[in-house]
């Protein structure tokens, strides 16, 4: 079974994504791992993960341009985010950065370009910055990344901070901080989550998590992969979209069919009694 990309998220401009998308990164650092990258991420477009999220920092770069090779000839066809160092998210640096970027990628726009973690240039600049980025066409929309309840409240304070599109955090069963104070209030204002790492890539608990034996024991009866039930997890209250990074193809197509693995609400239960929220706040989970 592929992915067909029936389970979505919507952004507040009424944009519907496939709620799994393809992560970039670690691409872009050997020359000689560049064409089985490329294929990778072409691969994941045909199976319905159009949306594809880099940065400037991922290889310096070099992950732009195995992602603008890979989209070619489909650059309509795909939802393309990037995101820009905080210490170029003034509004000088950031058009100079999304320029450079853009080049990388051979493309004029972004669908979404996203501060990449909190630096030290105030909110309120990166806000005007991006507000001009748009309206000169070269984004469509911007959000942040990495940011916890309190820089999103400053953020929503600020004149245009309110169009915030996403917010991109590290989330997966077994690092779930978010749910306790940030995902709430990211609910309420209708910002949807990009997931990164939701494989346990990075965060606590690795090993614990496709390792875990409810993981395992549901992946087992389902007849699926432990990865999948792992992003089925992720993405299963419709507002949170999963960006695993994949190079392999059978990984790439397992993700993609991971979309139509629906978690019935027993399997949800055993995966929260296996792996429970917070009961209170703790720190943002980053890598």
């Amino acid at each position: 079974m592929t992915g067909n990309g029936a389970r979505t998220i919507q952004l507040h401009d009424g944009t519907t994504l496939p709620a799994i998308g393809q992560g970039t990164w670690y691409m872009g650092e050997k020359q000689s791992s560049r064409r089985e990258e490329v294929q990778a991420l072409r691969y994941g477009i045909e199976r319905g993960m159009t949306v594809i999220d880099t940065a400037e920092m991922y290889a310096e770069g070099g992950a732009e341009e195995v992602t603008g090779e890979a989209i070619a000839d489909c650059r309509d066809d795909v939802f393309l985010v990037s995101k820009v160092y905080p210490h170029h998210a003034d509004r000088k640096r950031m058009i100079a950065a999304c320029e450079r970027s853009l080049s990388r990628l051979g493309t004029d726009r972004l669908d979404l370009y996203l501060l990449h973690w909190r630096g030290s240039i105030p909110l309120e600049e990166t806000v005007k910055a991006m507000e001009q980025l748009k309206q000169s066409g070269k984004i469509l929309r911007w959000g942040v990344s990495n940011l916890d309840t309190e820089d999103m409240q400053e953020l929503w304070n600020i004149p245009g901070g309110q169009q915030c599109a996403v917010n991109q955090v590290l989330y997966h069963a077994a690092s779930r901080g978010i749910e306790y104070e940030l995902l709430p209030w990211l609910w309420e204002r209708h910002v949807p989550v990009m997931a990164y790492c939701p494989l346990a890539q990075g965060g606590r608990l690795r090993q614990d998590l496709l390792e875990h034996p409810v993981i395992r024991e549901i992946a087992r009866d389902r007849g699926v992969s432990p990865s999948q039930i792992a992003l089925s997890w992720v993405i299963r209250d419709g507002d949170v979209m999963a960006i695993p990074k994949a190079v392999q193809l059978d990984h790439v197509a397992e993700n993609a069919a991971a979309m139509d693995v629906i978690l019935s609400q027993d399997e949800v239960v055993r995966l929260n009694e296996a792996f429970p929220a917070p009961k209170g706040k703790v720190p943002l989970d980053i890598v």
